[in-house]
């Protein structure tokens, strides 16, 4: 087997996970072409080569250490605790209100139909670490800028965004506060 660059395996991810993400016409609403990622999830080697591509990329792309990854619920609650270890990472989940136990924060974020708030545990940070936040999809940026916030209010220190899929015409990376690394772009 021949050595593979970082380059000739992302593009490789790229294509394979990819060719998994299927198209789900009208969902959840009329005209809305739904990219589906339960595909990977579906099968085993593409999980894993989901996860090493994350870890690949923080190793290769970020220069500061990770000390926390931070999934938004509920899709980035799949990856993010697996990339965590693999990162030697904890693993901070923000949830919608009222779902987490013990003191909270929040920040509410307008969504397609109206508002809604995300939460963390008011202890789940501490100042100065390095966060990245995981999610599988940024449409309008809105939640995860929410999520942002909740790291700023716990003087965490946002070094990156990743996502699994990106719909570039919504252009919801113009929201954040750190950049962001999409795997797919629509």
């Amino acid at each position: 087997m021949a050595f593979k660059t970082y380059e000739q395996q992302r593009a490789e991810d790229v294509e394979q996970l990819g060719a998994l993400i299927a198209t789900i016409p009208d969902f959840p609403s009329k005209g809305v072409q739904f990219k589906d990622i339960f595909p990977i999830f579906r099968e085993p080697a593409a999980l894993k080569q989901l996860v090493e591509h994350f870890h690949r990329y923080c190793e290769h792309e970020i220069t500061e250490r990770v000390d926390v990854v931070v999934g938004l619920d509920a899709r980035g609650f799949l990856i993010g605790p697996a990339l965590a270890i693999l990162l030697g990472a904890a693993f901070v989940p923000v949830r919608k209100r009222g779902k987490l136990p013990g003191a909270c924060i929040n920040a509410e974020y307008v969504k397609e139909y109206g508002k809604d708030i995300f939460e963390m545990q008011a202890d789940a940070i501490k100042p100065g670490q390095n966060i990245i936040v995981v999610d599988d999809l940024i449409a309008t940026g809105g939640s995860a800028a929410a999520a942002g916030n909740l790291v700023k209010q716990l003087a965490g220190n946002i070094i990156r965004y990743l996502f699994i899929v990106e719909l570039d015409f919504l252009e919801g990376r113009k929201k954040l506060d750190a950049p962001a690394y999409s795997l797919l772009r629509y």
